[in-house]
């Protein structure tokens, strides 16, 4: 095989706006990553504005699914659909077709709202039952919820189901098309590493994957991953998803975006 040296990325690329251009006003920021030819993915919805979100003709990517509520607790299940429900609604204002979700809340400080150390049999079966009623929301409204992996060493620890064995375990439970897992690589070097085989074990479940660098989580080529890689190796797997950038620029945000397409274009993928 060969490397290619021209075209666009075989994937779609999306940016984190809560993460990049973070000198500017959000709408700003949006505009910004939308001018640069990237998708869009916030966090938070309930703090912006939708409508001049829209404004902008941004195409966005992603979306936090839920604003309170967890997948265990009789209460959070509740909490959890009914700020489901809401973020669907918030979902159409601004055409997001995927809404993301974690294994229970978290504060302001990426900390869960309810630490478990050690989850449970039960807990397990009760997570999957209410992903099952999130996956039948998304099917009502033809939108698709992820279920995100997070690391507990760095960024959050105490968060129940949140190594990808565990997302991945719960999204082949639940086996909807809309349930998928969100595939963070950063969280999972930190937690589990071996992420090309990863990648593979988890294809047929991956609705998006989001990629920053280890140690510092930024850009590609800041840290130890070796990005263009991991890139060859989802091609060749056939992988032709979104692919965003939840990272945080080491110095400018305009040069994180051009490191992160160069990661993940064809001069670095063979064919």
């Amino acid at each position: 095989m060969t490397p290619t040296t021209s075209g666009p990325s075989p994937f779609t690329l999306a940016a984190s706006a809560e993460m990049l251009y973070r000198d500017r006003p959000f709408t700003e920021r949006v505009a910004r990553i939308a001018e640069r030819g990237f998708q869009v993915e916030i966090w938070d919805w309930s703090a912006k504005d939708l409508g001049a979100l829209s404004a902008t003709g941004a195409t966005f990517s992603s979306m936090t699914g839920y604003l309170t509520g967890d997948l265990t607790d009789p209460d959070g299940i509740e909490a959890l659909l009914s700020s489901a429900r809401a973020s669907l609604e918030a979902a159409a204002r601004i055409d997001c077709p995927r809404l993301n979700l974690h294994g229970t809340g978290l504060d302001d400080k990426g900390l869960p709202v309810r630490p478990i150390e050690v989850a449970t049999p039960g807990m397990w079966l009760t997570a999957a039952d209410t992903l099952r009623r999130v996956a039948e929301l998304g099917e009502a409204a033809g939108r698709v919820f992820t279920l995100e992996n997070l690391n507990l060493a760095v960024d959050h620890p105490g968060t129940p189901f949140a190594r990808a064995a565990d997302t991945l375990a719960l999204v082949r439970a639940v086996d909807s098309p809309y349930l998928r897992m969100n595939l963070d690589l950063y969280h999972a070097q930190i937690g589990e590493g071996n992420l090309v085989e990863l990648c593979r074990r988890a294809l047929p479940y991956i609705g998006e994957i989001q990629v920053a660098d280890v140690p510092g989580r930024c850009e590609p080529g800041t840290g130890e991953i070796h990005y263009p890689a991991v890139a060859r190796a989802l091609h060749t797997l056939g992988y032709t998803g979104v692919i965003g950038l939840e990272g945080w620029a080491r110095d400018d945000s305009d040069a994180a975006l051009d490191a992160f397409r160069a990661a993940f274009t064809p001069t670095t993928v063979l064919t």
